[in-house]
């Protein structure tokens, strides 16, 4: 094996269980990936909810505190919550909750070791968007109903 020269290199170096060093792989960028390819798509989709599902947690702590510090505070939250541009987030936090729920169960149905051939791959993230669409109406349509 060549001396390493790179600090980054280091990193990439491993060794065996009888002791030989060995070079381990770089994972691959983002470039390396087919972004219009499903399985991908879906993973880094994932990802991205996982954090907006973060950010929403915030507001909702915001609002649990602004109730707690009484009707002013609260007011005020519920003013930004309930405005256009609040509701239109809430919705979007709504959909991310239900698309993270659902993929990580398809993430579970995975961890049990079935699930990985591609047709089922394709059938599964076919469930998980549309479950998303249609937990999301579902569950606006319920809060409007009894908001009304």
């Amino acid at each position: 094996m060549s001396k390493i020269t790179d600090a980054r290199e280091a990193v990439m170096v491993g060794r065996r269980s009888d002791g030989t060093l060995v070079r381990r792989p770089l994972s691959p960028h983002l470039q390396a990936y087919d972004m219009l390819q499903m399985t991908s798509a879906l993973s880094i989709t994932h990802r991205i909810t996982g954090t907006i599902w973060s950010i929403g947690l915030v507001f909702l702590v915001w609002w649990l505190c602004a109730a707690a510090a009484g009707e002013s505070a609260f007011n005020a939250v519920q003013w930004v919550l309930g405005s256009f541009l609040g509701v239109l987030g809430l919705m979007a936090v709504t959909a991310a909750a239900w698309y993270h729920t659902l993929a990580g169960i398809r993430h579970l149905y995975w961890d049990s070791g079935r699930g990985f051939d591609l047709p089922t791959t394709y059938l599964t993230g076919r469930a998980v968007l549309i479950g998303t669409a249609a937990l999301t109406a579902l569950t606006w349509l319920i809060m409007l109903i009894t908001w009304i």
